[in-house]
């Protein structure tokens, strides 16, 4: 392939840079500076696109030559001092890279949706992406994906092979910040450093290795249905069954306090009004708390049969994201 990917610099698209270029691929990677680009800058195949999403002429010229664009780049933070950041970066931006894209002939476009989209599932049986949503949604981050969405099936409609692929909670190596929150909690547990369950621990959501999720993009590449979308996940597992699997892999058992739902928007609330005064991000708003303390109990079984896409347990996984931890010493 001949690619171009926007987001190379994410939990998620680096990930994906490494691996298109180990199958020998030829990737252009959109970055705002040559300094973003450093740390990608020894894989063989791949070069820098210096520009941002809202320049046309940048990506009208990066999308020249390519058979493949994979479209990850995103706002996925839980607040924005800029209250119109999410919409310009995730609905206009993702038009533009459709524009640019449909402009150079690229055949097939590949878009990182995420499984928000689809969910909340109603109780415990799983949902896949047929389901027909019936809650608000929770955040600008989902509203504007679900529109960024609309937009990649409209370019489908109009010619352009498209692609959507909807990751649920993902972990494993990678940068491990907000972006990577699950690898953190896990890091923390293992560092006996975490104490709380949210909820009473029942609420289900669904685990996926960042590497099946790399591995489902490039299936999503080559074998996706055009104008279809897949849940790219893992294993469903209450908060209970999660943090028992890390005291099992980690030999800790931790005693942890179940902290109600209340506190937790609470808490959340008196962050986000710390942060209109102070312009400093909060760690997470009411909107995503709500978010968390919902079932999320999704059916990948369509992913399966279309790409031939087979994750790996949650228990596998973690043990390979615990390895890792321990081989490059971040559980000092």
């Amino acid at each position: 392939m001949n690619c171009l990917l926007t987001g190379s610099n994410g939990f998620i698209g680096r990930r994906l840079v490494e691996e298109l270029s180990a199958g020998g691929n030829n990737v252009k990677c959109l970055v705002r500076s040559h300094e973003k680009f450093r740390d990608l800058s020894s894989l063989p195949g791949v070069s820098p696109v210096v520009g941002d999403l809202d320049a046309m002429h940048v990506l009208e010229e990066a999308s020249a030559g390519c058979d493949t664009v994979f479209h990850l780049a995103a706002y996925a933070k839980p607040w924005s001092k800029d209250r119109s950041l999410p919409y310009r970066v995730n609905v206009t931006g993702t038009e533009n890279v459709l524009r640019a894209a449909l402009a150079a002939g690229v055949r097939r476009f590949v878009f990182t949706s995420s499984a928000a989209v689809v969910g909340p599932s109603p109780g415990t049986d799983p949902i896949d992406e047929s389901f027909p949503r019936k809650v608000p949604w929770f955040n600008e981050y989902e509203e504007t994906k679900a529109a960024a969405e609309e937009l990649v099936r409209s370019y489908n409609r109009g010619g352009m092979e498209c692609v959507t692929v909807n990751p649920t909670r993902v972990y494993g190596r990678g940068p491990i910040n907000e972006s990577n929150s699950v690898t953190k909690m896990i890091s923390l547990y293992a560092k006996g450093r975490w104490r709380i369950i949210p909820g009473d621990g029942k609420c289900i959501g669904n685990y996926v290795l960042v590497d099946d999720v790399v591995r489902g993009h490039i299936l999503a590449a080559e074998k996706g249905r055009p104008g279809e979308r897949y849940l790219l996940g893992g294993e469903n597992l209450t908060f209970d069954q999660f943090f028992d699997t890390l005291a099992t892999l980690t030999g800790r058992r931790m005693w942890l306090i179940r902290m109600p739902v209340s506190l937790m928007s609470a808490a959340a609330g008196v962050m986000e009004l710390q942060a209109s005064f102070t312009g400093i991000p909060p760690l997470i708003t009411p909107p995503w708390i709500k978010k968390y303390l919902n079932h999320w109990s999704l059916n990948c079984s369509k992913a399966e049969t279309d790409l031939g896409y087979h994750p790996v347990t949650f228990a596998e996984g973690a043990r390979l994201t615990l390895e890792w931890l321990r081989e490059t010493d971040r559980l000092r």
